[in-house]
């Protein structure tokens, strides 16, 4: 394609959607794109929260769970 080519379909996307709508496209691109860079920075930050080791965890067992789910109550009264 030639120059003119190009000059004149410049032209047409001018005239279709003005200088303004342009600019405000290029604009709200601009804003997708720093979004999407924020969020992959956010996930790098989850990432590395995940990978530290944590401090040791313990589990509470009270004695009451048994009673209350009915596990273990009937093998005591079949005997």
């Amino acid at each position: 394609m030639s120059l003119t080519h190009w000059l004149v379909v410049a032209v047409l996307v001018l005239l279709l959607f003005g200088r303004g709508k342009i600019s405000e496209l290029m604009g709200d691109m601009a804003k997708g794109i720093k979004s999407f860079k924020k969020g992959l920075a956010e996930d790098d930050d989850v990432a590395e929260g995940m990978s530290q080791p944590r401090g040791g965890q313990t589990i509470e067992h009270r004695q009451d769970a048994q009673a209350r789910t009915g596990v273990g109550a009937n093998d005591v009264h079949k005997s």
